[in-house]
This record gives structure tokens, sequence and C-alpha cells, in this order.
């Protein structure tokens, strides 16, 4: 089975989208299950795991009424205010619903680089394990540090890295990223996504050559266990189209043995979520 592990819907709405910005004009309009489903008859896609894009309980439900409506989407990752003491109501009753898997803060977004270890926001997070909910790590590279003290922190508690951190690929940078990687890949809790290379690297001019070697150092770390394919549709559009991203990551792991191949395109993403 292939499951898509990232990918998102949504209402266009200038005001709640205004990440979406002059560069990424092909994505400002909506995007709903209807679209995906043909995009997925055409790539030989079984289903989703559909993630927040949007920092809202409203979001969240959202996501599973589609959810309720079809079935391609296996999983949510949705949003809930982690740092709210009485987060523990939303959870149990999102928990209810058994579409949502976990959940997600844009911390990228975050202007504080140790957002993720403030108490906090680490009550929230233990509450998450006390519910068996997975946890989506969105960061870029300089919060890796903090990353890496935070799954300490959590031995027991599920967590995927999304987009592979965001490396620098249009810069071409690599070490740095590739250090803290490893590091955090040391703990076996967390996992990585194969997703989101194509818009971090130039727009108009990646190749797979030059995003070969992020993908290395994630399936070396990681190994064929801990990763999983994401398209990061609608976003990937900026960049390129769903064959291409699907293609990158399929021609990447040829090699790989079927097992291996399946378990990354698919397998590890239902023992993650589902």
């Amino acid at each position: 089975m292939v499951i898509d592990a990232h990918q998102h819907f949504w209402h266009y709405n200038a005001t709640k989208h205004a990440w979406i910005d002059d560069t990424m004009a092909v994505i400002r309009k909506d995007f709903l299950p209807a679209d995906l489903e043909q995009v997925y008859n055409t790539h030989g896609i079984d289903g989703c795991i559909a993630v927040q894009a949007d920092q809202t309980l409203a979001e969240t439900d959202f996501l599973v009424h589609l959810a309720e409506q079809h079935a391609l989407i296996k999983g949510i990752v949705g949003w809930v205010d982690l740092r709210n003491p009485k987060v523990g109501m939303d959870l149990d009753r999102y928990k209810e619903t058994n579409i949502v898997k976990g959940f997600r803060h844009v911390v990228q977004g975050e202007p504080d680089h140790n957002f993720l270890l403030r108490p906090a926001f680490l009550d929230g997070i233990a509450q998450l394990q006390e519910r068996d909910f997975t946890y989506d790590i969105l960061v870029f590279p300089h919060q890796l540090g903090a990353v890496l003290e935070f799954v300490k922190t959590f031995p027991n508690q599920l967590f995927v890295i999304d987009h592979m951190a965001k490396p620098y690929i249009k810069d071409g940078y690599f070490e740095g990223w590739a250090t803290m990687m490893k590091a955090i890949a040391a703990h076996e809790n967390v996992y990585c996504k194969l997703s989101g290379m194509i818009t971090e690297a130039d727009y108009h001019h990646w190749s797979a050559s030059q995003i070969s070697r992020y993908m290395d150092l994630i399936l070396e770390s990681f190994g064929a266990d801990r990763c999983l394919f994401g398209s990061d549709w609608p976003v990937c559009l900026v960049a390129g189209n769903y064959g291409q991203v699907k293609q990158l990551v399929t021609d990447h792991i040829a090699t790989l043995s079927d097992d291996e191949q399946q378990k990354i395109m698919g397998l590890n993403a239902l023992k993650f979520y589902l």
C-alpha cells in the first residue's frame, strides 16, 4: 500500500494563508479531496495523512469533516494549543474521532529558537504521550539544537520530522544540518519524512542530483524503517508536480530491497500513524 504521509487541504483565504507569497501564487486557490483523488488515481497512491496548515481548532475540525466524507484520508495531523493548561479537554475530544492521529505546531515560524523547550509546551507534549498521539516536528535547521534536547526529554513519544527539517538545499548548506540530523536520528522514537525537498531547492532549477546527498544522509541516519514518503501537496506545486515528487523518492530508493521500498512508500506511515 502506498501512503502519502504529508499533504494539505484548504479553502484559500488571503489572510489565513498569508504565508503563500507571490512566488507561490500558483497555490492561491482551493485544494480539496476531489482534486487529490484525481492526482492519486494517476500516480497509484492509496491514501494520505492530511496535515494542518492553519493553527486553529477550526482547522482540525475541518480536516475531521473532510475525513468523514473521503476514505482516501487515512489519518489527520491536527493542531491544538499545546501550551493551554486545559489542552487535555481538546485532546480527549479528538481522541474520540479515531481519525486524528497526532498534532503539529508551526515551530519554524516561532521567533524563540527554544520554543520546543518551554515548560508550557513540554507539558502539552506530555499529554500527547498519555493519549498515544504522535507529534510532527516542523522546524528549520537552526532550530535543530532544541529538537535534539526535545526528543531526549520524551524517549517514549513518537516524533516525525517534517520535510527533513527543511535543509538549505538552494544554498548548498549541508554539514551543520547533517551533524544535527545524525544526532537526532540516534533516538529511535524519531522518524523522518522524505518530503518538502524541491521547495527547499531553487523552485525553477532544482535537480535530483542536487537533492540526493540530503536524502542519502536521512536514509543512512534513520534507516528504511523510520523514513516516510510525503508529497507536501499542494505546496510542492510551486516547484514541480506530484509525479516529479514521487519519482524523486522512488528513483532514489530503487536500489533498496522491495521490503525497504514498501516501508518507505507506505508501510512506515501506517505503522507510525495508524
